[in-house]
């Protein structure tokens, strides 16, 4: 696989599939979904995301290998941000549902991906950004300057 025979493009509403099949596929490989759950997920987050990337909530990058096959991807959820000390911009973007297939990995493509969202946040004038990390994506994140942040969360169930 050269890097050259690898696109990036933005997601389309028409796509949300893909990247509810990807946002599943992430949360199996990490064993926190059963094969039954993610089908459930699958159909229970194509219509959001749809609406999302309709109304721009939501921004997704897909990679295609050069035969045109959607080899992986990642995405932004926009959110109102109230200003905080460290910036007056009242947007973030979280970070999800970021995913290459098993046979892609470890050549760079998460990267490429996450750099893509890098200039995307710069250009959008978005200073904070966000993600929930899994141990496998650690390194990568850390690299690109993501830091520990003092979250912590509660499941009212």
């Amino acid at each position: 696989m050269s890097d050259e025979s690898i696109t990036i493009r933005l997601a389309i509403p028409d796509e949300a599939a893909l990247v509810a099949e990807h946002r599943a596929r992430m949360f199996q490989d990490m064993g926190r979904l059963d094969a039954e759950r993610a089908s459930t997920m699958i159909e229970q987050v194509t219509p959001l995301v749809q609406q999302m990337l309709s109304s721009g909530e939501y921004v997704g990058w897909l990679a295609r290998d050069g035969a045109g096959r959607v080899i992986g991807g990642a995405g932004v959820q926009l959110r109102r941000l109230l200003p905080r000390p460290e910036t007056s911009v009242t947007r973030e973007a979280l970070v999800v549902n970021v995913y290459v297939q098993a046979a892609y990995r470890r050549k760079g493509l998460a990267r490429r991906l996450m750099t893509a969202i890098l200039e995307w946040c710069r250009e959008q004038g978005i200073e904070r950004i966000v993600l929930h990390a899994s141990e496998m994506g650690r390194p990568l994140y850390t690299s690109l300057g993501f830091a520990p942040s003092g979250e912590l969360v509660l499941y009212l169930q």
